[in-house]
């Protein structure tokens, strides 16, 4: 049995996580309406306590971040510097501080995107922030030794939300099936592995 930490468990896909890893592991539910575990990614203090408070780990999951959705012309630097803030720095501060809170061996996967790589009319900043984080990915592979392996998922759109925006779900990915690559990569993801979860990658 693995002590799994995930961050943003009572989001849409943090809560298929915690369901899939069920009774086989030791979850820390952690997220913004914990009671027992409230974070802020975006305050570095409050990501610090949250390693304090669960100590030692086997793997740590994040599946917390937003950045919103604007036009190029009318996005504004607090805009920017939300989304860099929260799901560019928060990420990155995961990494810093959890991974001395990592068992040998152990895992930390954040979440990226696919508008990294195929961005969309107002999605400069998300796509901006998820790249950033890739790249951060890229270049901690080389500088750490791998005995923390760090990764992430990069989901394409996710059924769920395409239905809640009114859109046509079909090319979408059910929630459950972007959990289950965060599963798969705490057993066996490779270090520095950004792991496309998608319909058409």
């Amino acid at each position: 049995m693995k002590k799994i930490l995930v961050i943003g468990a009572s989001g849409l896909v943090g809560s298929h996580i915690v369901s899939q890893l069920g009774d086989q592991h030791d979850v820390i539910a952690a997220s913004r309406t914990s009671d027992a575990y409230p974070v802020d990614i975006s305050d570095e203090e409050s990501v610090k306590a949250l390693f304090q408070k669960t100590g030692l780990v086997d793997a740590i999951i994040c599946t917390a971040g937003m950045a919103n959705f604007a036009p190029w012309d009318q996005a504004t630097t607090a805009d920017w510097s939300f989304a860099i803030s929260n799901k560019m720095m928060g990420q990155i501060n995961i990494v810093r501080h959890g991974c001395a809170h990592v068992t040998e061996g152990g895992a930390i996967v954040l979440t990226t995107g696919v508008l990294a790589r195929h961005p969309i009319p107002g999605s400069a900043m998300v796509s901006a922030v998820n790249a950033a984080v890739e790249a951060v990915i890229a270049a901690v592979k080389i500088e750490l030794d791998g005995s923390v392996r760090i990764g992430a998922i990069s989901p394409g759109w996710v059924t769920e939300t395409m239905t809640a925006m009114g859109m046509d779900p079909t090319p979408g990915i059910p929630a459950a099936d972007v959990a289950a690559h965060f599963v798969r990569f705490i057993e066996s993801g490779q270090h520095g592995d950004i792991i496309i979860a998608s319909k058409n990658p």
